[in-house]
C-alpha cells in the first residue's frame, strides 16, 4: 500500500509540474504574441492607433523612418517616413514601459511603373494615369525636380486660397 500511495504522490506531482509548464508556456505565447505585433504602416500615410491608459513619455527608436503625433484622448498618429523599421516604446509618469512595438513602413500599394536609365530610377504613380511620383531611392535630379513641381504647386495652391478667402 505505501508503494501505491509513493506513486500516487509522485504522479501527482509530475502532474502539477505538467499543469504549471502549461500555464507559463499559454501565457508566454500571448505575451510573445502581443510583444510581436507590429504596426505596419506605408510610406506617407498615416495610421490611428490607441495610446494605453496612463501614457506619458512616448519614445519612437527612427524618427526618420517614422513620426508620431498625439492626439488628444489618447489616440496616436503613426506616419510613415522612410522604407524601414523601427520601434515605439510608450511609458508612464514612473518609467515603467505600458507598450512596445515594431513599426514597420512598406511601400506605397498603388500602380508604380519605375523607369530605369542605366541606374537612374524615376518613379510614376499609374492611379489612374501615369505622373511623377517623389519616391525615396529615385534619381536626384528627377526626385529634386518632382519636388520642385511639386511644392510649387502646393504654394500656388495656398495663394490662390487665402486671394479667395478675402
Amino acid at each position: 500500500m505505501t508503494a501505491l500511495c509513493a506513486r500516487g504522490s509522485i504522479a501527482s506531482r509530475t502532474l502539477h509540474w505538467l499543469a504549471a509548464a502549461f500555464v507559463f508556456a499559454v501565457v508566454a505565447s500571448h505575451v510573445a504574441a502581443a510583444a510581436d505585433e507590429r504596426i505596419q504602416v506605408q510610406l506617407d500615410q498615416a495610421r490611428i492607433m490607441k495610446l494605453p491608459e496612463r501614457a506619458a513619455t512616448l519614445v519612437i527608436g527612427d524618427p526618420l523612418i517614422a513620426d508620431i503625433s498625439i492626439q488628444p484622448g489618447g489616440i496616436a498618429i503613426v506616419t510613415g517616413k522612410a522604407y524601414g523599421a523601427t520601434n515605439i516604446v510608450v511609458m508612464d509618469r514612473g518609467g515603467a514601459v505600458l507598450l512596445e512595438r515594431s513599426i514597420e513602413v512598406t511601400g506605397p500599394p498603388d500602380r508604380l511603373v519605375y523607369v530605369y536609365r542605366g541606374v537612374a530610377r524615376n518613379t510614376y504613380s499609374c492611379t489612374p494615369e501615369c505622373a511623377p511620383r517623389i519616391t525615396l531611392g529615385d534619381d536626384g535630379e528627377f526626385f529634386d525636380k518632382t519636388l520642385a513641381q511639386s511644392a510649387n504647386r502646393n504654394t500656388q495652391a495656398l495663394a490662390a486660397g487665402a486671394a479667395g478667402s478675402h
